[in-house]
């Protein structure tokens, strides 16, 4: 990886989407992790720090205080716009307006938050004509590991390309805090929640698998040959597959004549 050739290529790319939007800005969700970080010091980059709002969308009794402080001194030093927005109430409203709300229902709880922070993105970049950035990677993407119309609900994708371990390497030569690369990474949907812990794999793994299948176009058998357990391939071949349909609009019938 030349993280040089990367970081021009991405920020070249962000401007090119801002010019053919004919947005005027663009909208970030910050959340304190590596991702919306790097993204965040890309756009900022490629468009000035004047065009860029980011907004923080903390859940009370969810989101750690240290979570917060990140995320609005990565703001401060890149001298971008922010908004914090705790977003309890909201989900309080949902908790009593839906029958069989089931407070013990961490994932789909979870994904209700991820698609409440969607809304209110979405919202700031009607209301200022501008885009939302998403902070995906590709991992995450390849793996379906994102709520449906909810944090994969933007318009573009400037880190889609990279896996998580160039995330990685792309913020320590953009210099972002060590603080913040060190964080184990968390969408911070529930209590005690990371990604590695819910993936059940570490992110070097899982990426290494995943540049054999898709990068190499090997089969799984081929992976296992080189010596990966068959378990692993065997879980990772299933979140590629079961996520399929994220990854696409959704299908329709055909038979129209």
């Amino acid at each position: 990886m030349n993280p040089d050739h990367i970081k021009n290529a991405i920020t070249s790319f962000i401007r090119v989407q801002l010019k053919e939007s004919g947005a005027s800005g663009a909208v970030i969700g910050l959340s304190g992790g590596i991702d919306s970080t790097v993204t965040a010091y890309l756009t900022a980059c490629a468009i000035g720090h004047e065009n860029v709002l980011g907004i923080l969308l903390p859940v009370r009794n969810l989101t750690p205080e240290q979570d917060g402080d990140d995320a609005i001194d990565i703001a401060d030093q890149l001298g971008i716009e922010y908004r914090v927005i705790e977003i309890s109430g909201v989900l309080q409203s949902f908790s009593g307006f839906i029958p069989d709300y089931d407070l013990g229902a961490a994932v789909s709880n979870g994904n209700l938050i991820a698609r409440t922070r969607m809304c209110v993105l979405y919202y700031y970049a009607n209301l200022l004509n501008r885009l939302v950035i998403g902070t995906g990677n590709r991992t995450e993407l390849l793996l379906g590991y994102a709520t449906k119309y909810g944090d994969s609900g933007v318009d573009i994708e400037p880190l889609g390309d990279l896996y998580k371990t160039e995330v990685f390497e792309l913020a320590r030569y953009l210099g972002v805090p060590e603080r913040i690369i060190e964080k184990p990474p968390s969408a911070r949907l529930w209590a005690g929640q990371t990604d590695e812990g819910e993936l059940g794999m570490r992110y070097q793994e899982i990426d290494r698998i995943l540049r054999m299948l898709v990068d190499e176009n090997l089969s799984a058998e081929e992976v296992v040959a080189r010596g990966v357990p068959e378990d692993d391939v065997s879980h990772i071949t299933d979140l590629i597959r079961t996520s399929e349909h994220k990854r696409h609009a959704p299908p329709r019938a055909g038979g129209k004549t």
